[in-house]
């Protein structure tokens, strides 16, 4: 099989990574998913047991046929062409990021709905990005107590972990200076005395920095 053709989606390299370090069946992938590409890749846990077979059919997955006890299992495991598919992608420019935040919408929506709304979303953004870090927290403490499942790739977790947890806690850092700003305002529509160009102002100075 060739590798000039790219997969589509970008998910099918995320599988094809994750196959790079060992064979799994699509519950062990999910797994993985879980643990770890769904904090920058979600799109994974929504795709991942359908990818596996596209990728057969590409020629860059193999599918093996097993037992465990009676049940019957298919494993999934990376074919040459598959590195070389995955290699090649690796050196291949990034898509634009996107982000998808329903919690950003329903802030940039408030005003059609009611102040408390707003207060009370933003108060569910903190709670969840807690929750959050201290998943992550968890994570790196087991990671720190015994190495994680691949260890040799122990430096490529702490990059990806450094990111996450600047993310949340960066959320954190807004949600909180968010909920004290709306506290200031008369509703939704009207922020009263709240001094709107000082903030832009603000914000202009530190996308300039």
């Amino acid at each position: 099989m060739t590798t000039r053709e790219p997969a589509r989606p970008v998910t099918g390299y995320a599988v094809l990574g994750l196959l790079s370090l060992r064979p799994w069946t699509t519950y062990e992938l999910a797994q993985q998913v879980r643990r770890s590409l769904h904090w920058f890749w979600t799109r994974a846990e929504r795709r991942i047991y359908e990818e596996p077979k596209r990728l057969v059919d590409h020629g860059w997955v193999e599918a093996r046929e097993g037992w465990t006890g009676k049940r019957r299992h298919t494993t999934y495991a990376i074919t040459d062409a598959g590195r070389e598919a995955l290699a090649t992608w690796l050196g291949t420019p990034a898509q634009v990021r996107t982000v998808e935040d329903e919690s950003m919408l329903r802030v940039f929506f408030a005003d059609a709905g009611t102040l408390e709304q707003l207060r009370a979303r933003l108060d569910e953004l903190a709670e969840v990005t807690r929750s959050r870090l201290e998943e992550l927290a968890t994570m790196t403490e087991e990671l720190l107590a015994d190495g994680g499942s691949f260890p040799d790739r122990l430096h490529l977790q702490a990059l990806a972990l450094r990111r996450q947890v600047d993310q949340e806690t960066d959320t954190l850092a807004w949600v909180t200076w968010a909920r004290r700003q709306v506290d200031a305002w008369g509703s939704a529509t009207d922020p009263g005395g709240w001094d709107t160009g000082r903030v832009l102002r603000e914000v202009l100075a530190d996308a300039r920095a």
